[in-house]
């Protein structure tokens, strides 16, 4: 069974992004950090039991060889909810399309992750991306300061909704799929002055 960890917010910039986010979610987000592995960098919120990253390609990071994770070689337009990171025990029988877990590290953050080789979403984002914390690792959602916000809904847009869900060993009440021409994401979150809707 799987487990919400967190929702990526993709940006062309991350200064821009982290400050429209902060604008509409009337918060100020934290500094994260460096991937070097994917080079890109970002800025985090914690929404309770999960938290927000801002994320970004970093313009300093030296060339990877590689592409992108969550699609971000391709991505443009305003900041938008892109991808749902999901926490699970292990990796056995995911779907080949999740991709391979790669071992990562940030500080003193350590956790695998399932990225397609091409760098893509699985299922266009429908599925979440697979991580596993490494043991002992005190994990954002427990670290972030709490700025009062929570997640109230996630909903996951997709023409293939009513297949792909089904398939997605998630019990959260929280997270919905509807079906719908485009990919995409709405997330609804609880601010300190009200409700925002991110899409």
């Amino acid at each position: 069974m799987l487990t919400f960890d967190h929702i990526a917010v993709a940006t062309t910039d991350l200064a821009e992004g982290t400050a429209v986010i902060a604008e509409k979610l009337g918060v100020a987000l934290q500094p994260g950090g460096k991937h070097a592995h994917f080079g890109t960098h970002n800025t985090l919120l914690n929404l309770g039991d999960i938290y927000l990253e801002v994320i970004a390609k970093d313009p300093d990071a030296p060339a990877t060889g590689r592409l992108t994770w969550f699609g971000l070689d391709d991505f443009t337009g305003a900041p938008r909810p892109a991808n749902w990171i999901c926490r699970t025990p292990d990796f056995t029988g995911i779907p080949p399309e999740v991709g391979k877990p790669v071992a990562l590290q940030r500080d003193n953050l350590n956790w695998e992750l399932t990225v397609p080789d091409d760098g893509t979403l699985p299922f266009q984002g429908a599925y979440p991306s697979l991580l596993r914390w490494a043991d002992g690792t005190v994990m954002p959602s427990a670290s972030l300061p709490d700025r009062g916000c929570r997640l109230v809904s996630w909903t996951v847009v997709h023409p293939d909704a009513a297949a792909i869900g089904p398939t997605v060993p998630l019990s959260d009440d929280r997270v919905q799929f509807e079906t719908g021409p485009t990919p995409a994401f709405r997330a609804v979150i609880q601010t300190p002055t009200g409700k925002v809707t991110l899409t």
